[in-house]
């Protein structure tokens, strides 16, 4: 009882797992004063026993794996009863480490009631251990049992901690980025190393989600980013999506319902974890971590891996929608644009029109007769039919120019701009502009054309931004002003407006105040107020921001 007191102090003195390891081997040893000895563990993966720990074995023994049921260690393990062999040259179960053995102890090493190895002592003496022996070192087994449960709960809770800040740190990478590409490309990176794995790829799904293809991968080779995209129907990363569940393979070289063996083998890619990623109950693609020796993933890596998953589906969703919100921005510019140049060439086409109209008139009242002979005639009659064909482009141009009339509907105002503000938030953020946002609740519904609202409204809000380089503070208000009429206020920090600039900001498009720029943008707000039986009013002082008020009638 002193014996085991004494060996329980010493190795229950650290809770780190491979040194407490080497201190049951070296206090076995000791106390059966034997030559040498070895700690095995079962591999949960390949089911070898491989040795952990020992003492006075070569680094070549230390090597050696045996399945369970060869050898007196592995017979121990499949049985979980004690062998003691007096001449192992005798026994035919034996396998040799080192020549000088002649007899050799061994135990059944049992945490929480699951044999999960063996304690393992030679000598170089015939029936050195004694039935006393056996039973010091069968209770030895259960105290290094307790230690060894101890250290991997201790290795366990430790592990967790290291994963859970890498996942912190992770989820701060992969939600920097609003780009999809570089996205992905964060996510296999940080998802490699935080699992310590050979490689990681991420597929997502195309539109049809038929197939799956590679968008990202870290650690992988050109074998592998090359290799055909994958069916979701028939692939083994296809159940993934399909079960929304993560699955483990514990050798992809071997496993039949691996699709790409021999690249497997060429990448040196052994155990395989998948988990799907998930957004708003519906699968996207996988993130899968390959390792390049046989491993099994606890309970916690998946867990880990499933939340890195999760988080990585909101990434992509976001940088897609990013991207879809760009896109919708874009679109706006170009429609900006092109109705900008409706009006251009409406009023190009108006200011053209009038010395049109009295070019032609004075034509005719010079009532030029020529003699058919005389070669004037023929020139009169080309005058005449290209001031026709002059008047008739100009009328065209006006034509189409009409089709930008509104269509009325009841809008609600309120609604537009919350939108506008999560269309503009990053290009505003980035101008490290702050969006402040008054929106009376009970706003009343105007009659009004939503898409060219909302034009109005982008073209105030960038303008804003334009006259704040530094940054500043933009606050956009509406309330409703008794009896039928609501309005809208655009309150920047800006540099202001000089009296010139307020005067012909919203007028002809041919004239613009900017310093840079068309000055379309403004001239459309004009027209389009116009449209709408709306009125504007500037305030503003040069380098004390600029209000603009909008007023709309409800009906």
């Amino acid at each position: 009882m002193s014996l085991l007191y004494q060996v329980s102090n010493v190795i229950h003195s650290t809770l780190e797992s491979q040194e407490a390891l080497q201190l049951i081997v070296g206090e076995a040893v000791r106390v059966m004063r034997a030559s040498s000895g070895s700690l095995a563990l079962i591999n949960p993966t390949t089911s070898f026993l491989e040795i952990h720990a020992a003492q006075n074995l070569s680094s070549s023994a230390r090597k050696i794996k045996l399945r369970v049921g060869e050898g007196i260690t592995g017979w121990v393990a499949r049985t979980g009863k004690p062998a003691r062999v007096g001449d192992v040259t005798r026994d035919h179960r034996y396998v040799s480490v080192r020549r000088e053995v002649r007899s050799e102890l061994a135990v059944p090493l049992e945490v929480r009631g699951e044999l999960r190895g063996v304690i393992n002592v030679d000598s170089e003496r015939a029936d050195a251990f004694s039935q006393d022996d056996q039973e010091l070192l069968q209770e030895l087994a259960l105290q290094a049992a307790k230690v060894i449960h101890n250290t991997w709960l201790y290795e366990q809770l430790r592990l967790k901690v290291l994963l859970f800040e890498s996942l912190a740190s992770v989820s701060r990478t992969i939600n920097s980025t609003l780009n999809l590409d570089e996205a992905l490309r964060a996510i296999t990176r940080e998802a490699c190393e935080l699992m310590r794995a050979r490689m990681c790829s991420l597929m997502l799904l195309d539109e049809t989600r038929e197939w799956l293809d590679l968008r990202a991968s870290f650690g992988a080779g050109d074998a592998y980013i090359k290799k055909p995209r994958l069916t979701a129907e028939e692939s083994l990363l296809g159940v993934v999506v399909r079960r929304q569940k993560p699955q483990q393979v514990a050798n992809v070289q071997t496993d039949p319902r691996y699709q790409n063996v021999t690249l497997a083998r060429k990448e040196n890619l052994v155990s395989l974890l998948s988990v799907p990623l998930v957004f708003a109950g519906q699968a996207i693609g996988t993130l899968n971590v390959y390792t390049a020796r046989p491993y099994h993933f606890s309970n916690e890596e998946v867990k880990i891996l499933s939340a890195l998953a999760e988080l990585s589906a909101i990434a992509i969703e976001k940088a897609r929608l990013y991207e879809r919100v760009v896109d919708v921005e874009e679109q706006l510019r170009q429609n900006e644009k092109l109705s900008a140049l409706g009006l251009l060439a409406a009023e190009v086409a108006h200011e053209i029109r009038n010395p049109l109209t009295v070019m032609k008139l004075l034509y005719h009242s010079l009532d030029l007769k020529f003699d058919e002979k005389d070669p004037r005639a023929k020139d009169a009659h080309v005058i005449e039919s290209k001031i026709e064909h002059l008047n008739k482009i100009v009328e065209q141009i006006l034509d189409f120019a009409r089709t930008t009339e509104p269509k009325f509907a009841p809008v609600n105002l309120n609604d537009l701009l919350d939108e506008l503000g999560l269309l503009v938030r990053h290009k505003l953020a980035n101008q490290n502009v702050k969006l402040v946002r008054d929106l009376q609740p009970d706003l009343p519904l105007i009659s009004g054309d939503a898409t060219q609202l909302e034009q109005v409204f982008l073209n105030l809000i960038l303008n804003a931004a334009e006259a704040m380089p530094k940054g500043g503070t933009l606050t956009v208000k509406t309330s409703a002003l008794p009896p039928n009429q609501v309005t809208v206020t655009f309150k920047d920090t800006g540099g202001g407006m000089s009296k010139e600039q307020q005067q012909r900001a919203f007028k002809t498009i041919l004239s613009t105040t900017k310093a840079k720029g068309t000055g379309l943008g403004l001239a459309i707000v004009g027209r389009i107020m116009e449209t709408h039986r709306g009125q504007i009013e500037i305030k503003s002082r040069l380098n004390r921001g600029t209000t603009i008020l909008l007023t709309l009638p409800v009906k």
